[in-house]
């Protein structure tokens, strides 16, 4: 039996759904394997919601949007590229990034919105199920996800986002722009760090452990966890549950 992938679109309601609307009036053929969610900005499409797609079992997850300069809200789909950008970084570190995507379908090109969804059909295909759906989904990997989808809405990585255009488009009071290619190496650092920090804290949730232990079940230096042990603890994550034969033992609060 030939695999047919699931796949979930967020399309914006004034360009790729009204797009998407045009196809099936004007009978353009294109797989059925899409559901569609009907939001009404692509900015709007937290990184969340990409995520859990996925960590239930979808193969694909595609944002449409208005054409860049097009938008309805002006600038609703610039915030859309950046959350994408970096959700498509966090799933990097566990090999999912090829099954999200990101486009833009204005209300009168029907025709490219069948083409766009039957090229990702395809690429889907090509990848094969997703190693989050059916009967035996990959336990490790699902609680890398998990880390992933808290990380992406923690505090920091919202800032980051939110702040990105402003930082790296607007001059300063001294009339200086920080560097894009600077910001992106501070977010790439920020991403790496937040998802290990939750893969500590999902890894403290039935059981307080050393750092040493954590190391061996994460595989990551106990050095490194350590140092994020230290920020955890100072934002009132995790504290001392109690000190065994010298060895400090971890708990999340």
């Amino acid at each position: 039996m030939s695999f047919e992938p699931k796949l979930l679109g967020f399309l914006c309601n004034w360009c790729s759904y009204a797009g998407a609307d045009l196809a099936g009036v004007s009978r353009i053929q294109y797989p059925p394997n899409m559901r569609v969610i009907r939001v009404m900005c692509s900015g709007r499409i937290d990184p969340k919601f990409i995520i859990q797609a996925l960590e239930l079992g979808i193969d694909g997850v595609y944002v449409m949007g208005c054409h860049l300069g097009d938008c309805h809200y002006l600038e609703g789909n610039y915030e859309a590229v950046m959350k994408f950008e970096m959700t498509q970084e966090f799933l990097k570190l566990v090999g999912l990034d090829d099954r999200i995507r990101l486009d833009w379908v204005s209300a009168s090109e029907g025709v490219r919105y069948g083409n766009v969804v039957s090229k990702f059909v395809n690429d889907i295909k090509e990848l094969g199920p997703s190693p989050l759906g059916g009967d035996s989904p990959d336990k490790e990997l699902i609680n890398k996800v998990r880390a992933i989808k808290l990380a992406a809405g923690s505090n920091r990585m919202r800032a980051l986002v939110g702040r990105e255009r402003k930082i790296t488009e607007e001059e300063n009071v001294y009339g200086e722009k920080y560097p894009l290619k600077k910001f992106k190496e501070i977010m790439s650092q920020a991403i790496k760090e937040e998802f290990d920090r939750h893969r500590i804290l999902i890894a403290l949730e039935d059981e307080s452990k050393s750092v040493k232990a954590l190391g061996s079940e994460l595989k990551i230096d106990p050095s490194i966890i350590l140092e994020h042990m230290l920020i955890l603890k100072s934002r009132a994550q995790v504290d001392f549950q109690e000190i065994i034969k010298n060895t400090p033992i971890y708990m999340k609060m």
